[in-house]
């Protein structure tokens, strides 16, 4: 975050010992008369909601989110991209898992449905490891709206189901792929499904139903980027 947008920082909380290694941070607070305090393990514990924060805690403000026309408009259509529309996801660590496999392999955004409360929360981004920062997020208009504006900027639309789609591992990705990704218990809505141009599995043992689906992003996007890279 202090990397690509510095200004978003409200407040930093850091503990004793991460006050060498966040010297050039501090000294921007400084500059920008913006405050900080160096507090206790416990009192992060609580700040974050979680005994994972490293040592340091940031209160920032969320990125814009743009529409899918306004972030679509001018982008190169003939290029290979690759971009995820999650239908339906909403467990916070599902979700930044999604966006640091996404940052791993470049892609360019992430699809937020029109309607629901999908949003980067504290817990996400802090999953994520950084990826919330790298990965974009668009906001989409209804599914059918949605749907034209894609491929009108060649994308193909890609619904990942746990049987009967093509074999994940005998088709080649298309360059141009919006991969859509149903919900963690329900899956996917039936009728964006229908609307999609393919359907793909992931081919397994069979031991298990199908994969998690922050798992099963990590191994549709490696796929993309071997056929795509």
């Amino acid at each position: 975050m202090f990397a690509r947008r510095p200004d978003a920082l409200r407040k930093l909380y850091l503990v004793q010992s991460r006050i060498h290694r966040l010297q050039p941070l501090l000294k921007w607070c400084v500059s920008q008369r913006l405050g900080y305090r160096v507090v206790e393990e416990d009192d992060l514990t609580k700040l974050a909601g979680s005994a994972h924060h490293e040592g340091v805690v940031a209160d920032v403000t969320r990125a814009p989110v743009p529409v899918l026309e306004t972030w679509l408009a001018g982008r190169d259509t003939a290029s290979p991209s690759c971009l995820l529309w999650l239908d339906g996801v909403g467990n916070p660590h599902n979700f930044g898992a999604i966006l640091r496999s996404a940052a791993h392999f470049g892609i360019d955004a992430v699809l937020l449905p029109a309607q629901g409360g999908l949003a980067l929360s504290g817990s996400a981004a802090r999953v994520a490891e950084g990826g919330a920062e790298a990965v974009p997020l668009v906001r989409l208009p209804p599914a059918a709206e949605a749907i034209g504006s894609l491929h009108a900027a060649g994308y193909r639309l890609v619904a990942t189901v746990a049987r009967d789609g093509d074999d994940l591992f005998r088709n080649a990705p298309p360059a141009r792929v919006v991969y859509v990704l149903g919900a963690e218990g329900e899956g996917m809505d039936p009728v964006l499904t229908a609307a999609c141009d393919r359907r793909v599995s992931i081919p397994g043992t069979g031991a298990v139903e199908s994969l998690n689906v922050a798992t099963a992003t990590g191994v549709l996007l490696a796929s993309w980027r071997a056929a795509h890279g």
